[in-house]
This record gives structure tokens, sequence and C-alpha cells, in this order.
């Protein structure tokens, strides 16, 4: 009988939600950045299960959802029954109707072909429209991704560069590119943010399960096991204190306005 292997990848969205609040919360201060205005035609790139989507159309937004995985769209839809929620990709995406504002929290570090999101932002946005962002930037969970590649290099599985899940940028990158695509950046901040993962002495097991599966996609099941075991023990002097686990998160934050003339 063959081994078996990990599972594919994908979003586990109650799981997401039971152990991944963090991420939507952190984000509540970017929708103050954002300071959506009653009426205001708003897309939510990246929605996940729908939380920050509600707290805009509670200020009096009319606001879209849209994320690429059916697992969170589902569960968005269920949640808040009243709004809008599509599934789409944030490379490949268009309206019929432009938007005052795209809002993104924590999903743009996930689209590898970020020249083509920023293309399909400008699109959307009407003319003097805002883009308000939050993503992974460079250095992003540098602790942990080290640690986990060194770990599949020594057991086998190195994985190439092209298979990086992530696009953590910089930000003279993503201004640059965000300028290439007729969106001026106005503001944008590179900081650190340890943050607190939930379930304890499970939490960096738990991250990984939610965040980096796409990593263990050729592993044999019984040698992930023995890959995170190692993992915990070299990362727990650095990002274990007090029985909880922190991740390594540094992130960017960034607003752009769409140019009314190229």
């Amino acid at each position: 009988m063959p081994r078996e292997r990990a599972p594919a990848p994908g979003w586990d969205a109650e799981l997401y939600d039971r152990a991944a609040a963090f991420v939507w919360q952190h984000g509540s201060d970017l929708v103050d950045l954002l300071a959506p205005r009653p009426g205001e035609r708003i897309l939510d790139l990246g929605c996940g299960t729908g939380h920050l989507t509600a707290e805009l159309a509670a200020r009096g937004a009319r606001v879209v959802g849209m994320d690429n995985d059916p697992a969170m769209i589902e569960r968005a839809r269920q949640s808040y029954p009243a709004l809008v929620f599509v599934h789409g990709d944030a490379a490949s995406f268009r309206f019929a109707e432009p938007f005052d504002a795209v809002f993104s929290n924590a999903a743009l570090h996930w689209v590898t072909r970020a020249a083509d999101a920023a293309a399909c932002i400008a699109a959307a946005l009407r003319p003097g429209g805002r883009f308000v962002a939050e993503l992974g930037g460079k250095g992003n969970v540098q602790a942990i991704t080290s640690a986990l590649l060194a770990a599949l290099a020594e057991a086998g599985y190195p994985l190439p560069e092209e298979r990086f899940p992530w696009y953590f940028p910089s930000i003279g990158e993503y201004a640059a590119l965000l300028e290439a695509h007729g969106l001026e950046p106005v503001y944008a901040a590179l900081f650190d943010r340890p943050t607190r993962l939930e379930g304890g002495e499970a939490g960096l097991r738990t991250w990984l399960a939610l965040f980096a599966g796409r990593f263990f996609e050729a592993v044999l099941a019984e040698q992930r096991v023995e890959i995170v075991r190692l993992l915990e023990e070299r990362l727990r002097p650095q990002l274990s204190h007090d029985g909880a686990w922190f991740a390594d998160y540094r992130r960017l934050r960034i607003v752009a306005v769409k140019r009314t003339r190229v």
C-alpha cells in the first residue's frame, strides 16, 4: 500500500474563525484608516469569512466581499446573509461598476501575481478612488519560514523558490508596483507586529495547519509530524513565551489613490 502524503492545502473556514481571529481583529484599525463614508461603494478584496466586510457595512458602505476560496465565501454568506459575497481571483477580476475604494486585509501576500492584482485593483477604482491595504511585508514570518525550509530540506523535501506561497514586498517594491499601474501611494509603513497565536502549546502547529499547508504538499504524512516537532524545538527559544507561541509578523500598510490622469 502506498504511504499517505499530506492532504492538498485548502482553507478550513471553521478553524480559521476559531483559531485565527487575530487576523481580522488586527484589521479593525485598518478600517479606521480607510474611513469609509456612508453610501460609498467598497470592495473588500480577500474578505475571508467576512468579519471586516460586515464592519464596513456597519459604517454605511455599500460593500462587496470577494475571496478566492469557496469555503470562506460560504461561511461569510452564512454569517452575514444580508451582505454580498462573490467568488473571485484577486489577480483576474473585473466589475462592471467602479468602486470608491478597494480595501484588503491580510490577503494580498497570498497573490504572487502581484502586478496582475495591482492592474485589477486600479481598473476597479473610479478616478480619485483609494486603495487601503495591509499585507505581509518584507521579513514577515522570517524565523518560521527559515526554520521550516531548513527542516524540509533536511528531510529530503527542498522547496523550489517558485513554489514559495507568499509575496512579502518592501515599501519601495510595492510602491513602485502600484505607481506602474496608476495608483499613487500617499502613505506607507512597514512594522513589526509579533502576534500571539491561539491554542497555547499547540499554537504553532495550528498556525502551520492553517497557513503553511503548501509547504507540506509533497511530504509523507508520518514525516510531517516529525518536521513539525523539530520546528517547535528549534523555534521555542525565540517564539514561545509563557506557554504561548508568537508569530514573527511584519506588516506593510499602504494607502494609494488612483490618479485622475496617468
